[in-house]
């Protein structure tokens, strides 16, 4: 028997040599060892007894190994062509190779690797018959004993891992033990694995998980046996879920796990649980169409043991480059109580979502977007998933259509809009459809195409135009359709065209005179008269067209002076100079009395009063229009406004130019205005605002509102304004009548870490001068920091020289507050001021990778309590994802507990536990 060594160096075989040796019935090898060029062959015929090898059985020839001092320092696997009897070459590549020519065997040790077509076995060890073209792949110890190398399969972009592997290159069946495998989302194993030529595999003792940990996964379904059609599907046998390693009594007769890598219909498993009002239930289950690639529909539904019931359509559609959207629609039917009893019920309840935008690149010009909230009065109360939400403290609900057009190179657009408002209190419905807006960016008509010389007073003059038509309706839920389109829906139009122009006199006042003109038009008009014989008013509607128009002109003066100040002595050196900018405003403005006969917008009655008096009632003959009516009387206003800006310039080494400026105030503005044209009231109130930039991110807006007049009590008890300021009452100069102001600040881990860093590095510096640095007796002698820059360590150490531990969190606070009039103090002739507060703050901490908390609540300034709050915990469980949201306090105290596994091929592998809305939940 001839047996040879195969080593990575560069020898070339003698052909005489190899004939010689050969024996006469074994052509296959020596044709297979003829192709083995650059390798050497070391025969030595009184080695082994010629059957010797043969004797070794399959284990012992497994551990039976070679001295690593017969082959060649380091060798580098090299890959060799064998010519064997089926049709397509078999490639192979090893560090060391042994070849039994007689046998027609090859033993493969180290990186080993066997290619036949698209077919790939590599192992750390190969045995290769050549007369039956079989492979028997194992793994091999390595230094520690540890057995590594395991055999690896790749047929086809699948791959296969085992421990020990026999395949058959011209059959392609094979036996394959303890193998893992990835099909689809999960992986599987198998104790004893078949592998049949149609690419079908047959396993017993196996388990399929989507848990990546194959030695110790966190959950897999046990399976007795099982068919595997590769990246298509696995049908098995009877099995049982196995948790963290303690089996469940959830055993299923059979098991089906298709696999899709494209884009497919299929069955949308329900959820299943109870609820106290409606019993149990089979909630969000259905079927799921994947139309095209452009959109998708999913129809599901919910079913409950006491009557109840509910279907949706969602639907999401994209066409690249053009517009993406979603559509939502539910419909509820939901029954409370025992039919025949007094707490029986039953009502109907539906949700419209859609929302859709256009992409940019799609239409410059043309833009369509919608965003659609519309829900019935009941439906947040009685859907299931919005028990957990924010729903509940919503009072109102929005809705939006809108179409936008601009054409190329033009001052027009043009804009449709479709609005719907609830007001989920009353259940009050405002819709607004159609509101078409026409307007016309800023032009001058008399400006020169070719300008020549100066600019003329007239090329100054600049218009702009803006049309809105509208119609609206407001109404109950339950009566919006009753109502008439003609004498119910409110509609109208509105032309408003302001023309200004701005000039320089003395080279620092800006004056600017500008009118305004605007027209309204209605369809209705109402007259209406005193009837004394049934001591009625009587109203008299007539429909046509009809045109409101009124003008006001004005003209403005304006400039800003500035003011310079040297800083105090006891401010240092540090502030370089203060400065003042003070932006004075006078304006005059006028227009005449709309509320005479002339114009025809006003009319009156004589009524008898109490005491049988004849008294004039002046009334607008455009009640409730959308856009209102010119004001009686005639108007020559001059008003006035202080604007004040401060700013301090301060030395800063830190900036490029070693100064900065600081705000002081960003905006402090009075004004008022004083009418001739009025009888009495002549001036009005005061409004003063305030800006301040307190820090880089938040600013302070405060507006206030100041009364100049004194109230008194006329006939009927009620209080009025009189003409009796309150300077003369010796009041002061104006009572604060209402203020306000709101803001919202967010904070994290990293808010005040910037200024903390800075601190650190200058630690740091003083640190590196500092001989008293305390050593780190592990590093001989060097400081903590010097050890830890020494090793090069990559872990973020604390100025301690601990691992730094970071913490990410978030805090979000929103706070309004408001002053107001309230009730009329009669002692003090008064209004008795009022304080409305709003608080609302939300937040989340993330301890450790794995764990997050969240919540968000509003608290109630009246009663002095958190009028809302929702909590919510989640926590990663690597293939698991558990969360918790409950509402503790309030009218919807309630809980929901959910489990599942993450990958959405077991997606209805989950647990869920909820509780309905009730104020007797019980936390354990």
């Amino acid at each position: 028997m001839l047996w040879a060594l195969t080593s990575a160096a560069s020898h070339t075989y003698s052909s005489k040599r190899q004939h010689s040796a050969a024996e006469p019935d074994s052509a296959s090898a020596h044709s297979a060892i003829s192709t083995l060029n650059d390798s050497t062959y070391i025969a030595h015929a009184d080695t082994f007894a010629p059957d010797s090898f043969s004797t070794l059985s399959e284990s012992q020839r497994q551990r039976k190994r070679l001295s690593p001092d017969t082959s060649a320092s380091a060798p580098k696997p090299r890959i060799n062509r064998v010519k064997t009897d089926i049709n397509t070459n078999v490639d192979i590549s090893a560090s060391d190779s042994l070849v039994l020519v007689g046998r027609n065997n090859a033993y493969l040790y180290g990186n080993s690797e066997v290619k036949y077509g698209a077919q790939q076995i590599t192992a750390a060890e190969i045995d290769l018959d050549m007369a039956t073209n079989t492979v028997y792949a194992v793994g091999a110890p390595d230094s520690t004993g540890e057995i590594a190398g395991n055999p690896v399969f790749e047929d086809n972009g699948s791959q296969y891992q085992a421990k020990t592997m026999r395949y058959n290159f011209e059959t392609e069946k094979g036996i394959i033990t303890d193998v893992i495998t990835e099909q689809g989302e999960g992986y599987l194993t198998g104790g004893v694995t078949k592998k049949n030529a149609d690419g079908t595999f047959f396993l017993q003792n196996g388990r399929y998980t989507t848990c990546d940990n194959h030695d110790n996964p966190h959950f897999y379904f046990q399976i007795t046996k099982a068919k595997v059609k590769p990246q298509k599907d696995i049908v098995t046998g009877p099995g049982y879920m196995v948790l963290a390693g303690l089996p469940l009594p959830l055993a299923l007769p059979f098991g089906y796990f298709p696999f899709s890598e494209k884009y497919s219909s299929g069955i949308i498993f329900p959820s299943f649980g109870d609820d106290y009002n409606r019993g149990f239930y089979l909630a969000d289950g259905g079927y799921y169409f994947a139309i095209n690639d452009n959109i998708d529909l999913a129809l599901t539904g919910e079913l409950y043991t006491k009557g109840s019931w509910g279907l949706k359509a969602r639907s999401a559609y994209v066409k690249r480059y053009k517009f993406s959207g979603s559509f939502d629609l539910s419909y509820i039917k939901t029954i409370l109580g025992d039919k025949g009893a007094p707490d029986y019920s039953q009502s109907t309840n539906f949700q419209i979502l859609w929302s859709h935008s256009q992409d940019a690149k799609a239409n410059p010009n043309l833009n369509f977007s919608a965003s659609v909230n519309f829900t019935t009065a009941g439906y947040t109360r009685n859907d299931l998933n919005s028990y957990y939400s924010s729903a509940f403290t919503e009072n109102t609900k929005s809705s939006t259509v809108n179409l936008t057009y601009r054409p190329p190179g033009s001052k027009w657009s043009f804009s449709t809009t479709a609005s719907v408002a609830q007001r989920t209190q009353d259940s009050t419905l405002a819709v607004s459809f159609p509101n078409i807006t026409v307007s016309m960016s800023q032009l001058a008509p008399f400006k020169r195409k070719r300008a020549v010389g100066a600019e003329k007073w007239y090329e100054k003059i600049k218009l702009s135009y803006s049309g809105v038509f509208n119609n609206s309706l407001t109404a109950h839920q339950d009566q919006f359709f009753k109502k008439s389109l003609i004498k119910d829906w409110r509609n109208g139009m509105r032309h408003t065209v302001p023309i200004s122009a701005t000039f320089n006199a003395l080279q620092y006042i800006n004056i600017t005179p500008s009118v305004s003109l605007t027209d309204r038009m209605y369809t209705t008009k109402v007259r209406r008269q005193w009837d004394p014989n049934a001591s009625v008013e009587v109203c008299d509607t007539s429909y046509s067209l009809y045109n409101v128009w009124d003008f006001t002109a004005s003209v403005s003066l304006d400039t800003k002076i500035y003011g310079f100040y040297q800083p105090l002595p006891f401010l240092g050196n540090k502030v370089k100079m203060i400065r003042h900018v003070l932006t004075p405003t006078v304006s005059f403005s006028g227009n005449p009395d709309f509320g005479s006969p002339f114009f025809g917008y006003y009319g009156s009655y004589m009524k008898p009063d109490a005491t049988g008096n004849l008294q004039k009632q002046t009334y607008s003959m455009f009640p409730n229009s959308l856009f209102g009516v010119p004001g009686q009387g005639r108007s020559g206003t001059v008003s006035y406004q202080l604007a004040n800006n401060v700013e301090m310039k301060v030395r800063d080494d830190n900036d490029s130019i070693g100064e900065r400026k600081v705000s002081l105030i960003e905006n402090f503005s009075v004004s008022q205005s004083y009418n001739f044209a009025a009888d009495s009231l002549n001036w009005s109130n005061i409004n003063t605002s305030l800006l301040l930039k307190l820090t880089k991110n938040f600013n302070l807006n405060l507006s206030a509102t100041w009364d100049v007049y004194t109230y008194q009590l006329n006939s009927a008890g009620t209080p009025v304004r009189v003409n009796i300021p309150r300077w003369k009452a010796g009041k002061g100069i104006g009572r604060l009548s209402s203020t306000g102001t709101s803001f919202s600040y967010s904070f994290n881990n990293n808010t005040f870490k910037k200024k903390k860093d800075k601190n650190s590095d200058k630690d740091k510096n003083s640190g590196k001068n500092n001989s008293d640095t305390e050593p780190d007796p592990m590093a001989n002698g060097a400081s903590k920091n010097e050890s830890h820059e020494q090793h090069g360590s990559d872990i973020d150490l604390n100025p301690d020289g601990y691992m730094a531990w970071e913490v990410p969190w978030n805090f979000t606070v929103n706070y309004s507050i408001g002053y107001a009039y309230g009730s009329f103090n009669k002692k003090k002739m008064e209004y008795d001021g009022k304080i409305t507060q709003n608080l609302s703050f939300s937040g989340n901490i993330r301890p450790t990778k794995n764990w997050n908390f969240s919540f968000s609540a509003s608290y109630n300034f009246d009663t002095h309590r958190i009028a809302y709050m929702n909590c919510n915990i989640t926590r990663d469980l690597h293939c698991f994802s558990m969360r918790a949201s409950f509402v503790p306090l309030g009218p919807y105290k309630s809980y929901n507990f959910h489990i599942s596994v993450n990958s959405s091929l077991l997606s209805d592998v989950k647990y869920d536990k909820r509780s309905s809305i009730s104020n007797g939940v019980t936390w354990y």
